[in-house]
């Protein structure tokens, strides 16, 4: 078999985690890495035995390179996936496409008539029970979906320099769950009422003008309804669960933990490990189904899914949801788009 050179830009923690995944890949092969950061590209080209880049320019105009993995940060990644469909190389790239709606309703207009292959980061769509779940429904075991709860809380606050960069709560951690709940309702929601909140460090949020738990209401235009809950410091682990409720039944895709030992004793019933640790740990399977996709459609040159335009619409999701907590009203996302 063909192994399909890919190239990696971007190698913080995530980026280490892509190397790995493609290196271990039966249809990929790491072929070149870059990162502004020069000593980072350094390490893990010496880690993986591949070309580092000191300019992504270099990746972009290598013919021999086919494809290219974006992990670099938020701010370079219209650019980056521009470059690459400009190159002719299919480009998988982290979320979200960018911060500001207004650059990605242009870089969308900039993609027009091309079928390269734009893939975006949205790996929990890949997870082996949310995916069984989404089969469930689709398939018409639960009935007539009716309701979505998507439940998702970190272990621990981010740092603060994550912060001053994430770009707010619903654009970096909520628009996770934007894409799911259009993943399972498969109809866009029409309308979104959000809160946000300020209960675990009110004196810095207040300060960025951020959140850190909130609750989101969605409906379709039939009248399916989905609720988000996100919390920044859930002190018992990473939970990640989801819920559809149909005409006729549930399905739920739960937490997943190392083992399912349980102790009992005088003291405790059914204790057992903790959740595993956060999203890497908890979403390697989905991190590994992802890039498999992606392979999949760098061979076939099928539109791979989640596309750029599910990227989209996950961001103006949650641009709809700060409309809606600004002005502390149901929006409807037509007024945003």
């Amino acid at each position: 078999m063909v192994e399909i050179p890919v190239a990696l830009i971007g190698c913080g923690r995530i980026g280490w985690m892509h190397a790995a995944n493609i290196a271990s890949h039966p249809k990929l092969k790491l072929s070149a890495v870059h990162d502004v950061h020069a000593p980072s590209a350094e390490k893990l080209s010496a880690e993986f035995g591949v070309q580092a880049y000191s300019t992504a320019e270099g990746i972009f105009s290598n013919d021999s390179i086919k494809a290219v993995l974006v992990a670099s940060t938020t701010d370079t990644h219209v650019d980056f996936i521009e470059r690459s469909v400009a190159a002719g190389k299919p480009v998988l790239c982290e979320k979200p496409i960018d911060l500001d709606i207004a650059r990605v309703n242009q870089c969308a207009k900039n993609l027009e008539g091309s079928d390269i292959p734009v893939q975006i980061g949205f790996n929990r769509r890949f997870d082996p029970g949310h995916a069984a779940a989404s089969k469930a429904s689709r398939s018409g075991e639960i009935g007539e979906l009716r309701q979505v709860f998507i439940t998702s809380r970190d272990p621990e606050m981010p740092t603060e320099a994550y912060y001053r960069t994430a770009g707010g709560l619903m654009r970096d951690m909520t628009i996770h769950d934007f894409d799911l709940a259009r993943f399972f309702l498969v109809d866009e929601p029409v309308e979104v009422f959000a809160i946000g909140g300020r209960l675990i460090d009110p004196e810095f949020m207040e300060e960025l003008g951020d959140h850190d738990t909130a609750m989101i209401t969605m409906r379709t235009e039939d009248g399916k309804q989905c609720h988000i809950n996100n919390f920044r410091l859930a002190t018992y682990g990473y939970d990640q669960r989801i819920e559809l409720v149909g005409s006729d039944g549930m399905v739920i895709s739960g937490n997943r933990k190392p083992h399912e030992l349980q102790r009992f004793s005088k003291a405790r019933t059914e204790s057992s490990e903790p959740y595993m640790y956060f999203f890497i740990e908890r979403y390697t399977e989905a991190f590994a189904a992802e890039l498999s996709e992606f392979a999949d459609c760098i061979e076939s040159g099928k539109a791979p899914s989640p596309g750029f335009e599910d990227g989209r619409r996950a961001l103006l999701l949650a641009e709809t949801a700060y409309r809606s907590i600004a002005e502390r009203r149901l929006v409807r996302v037509a007024e945003v788009e």
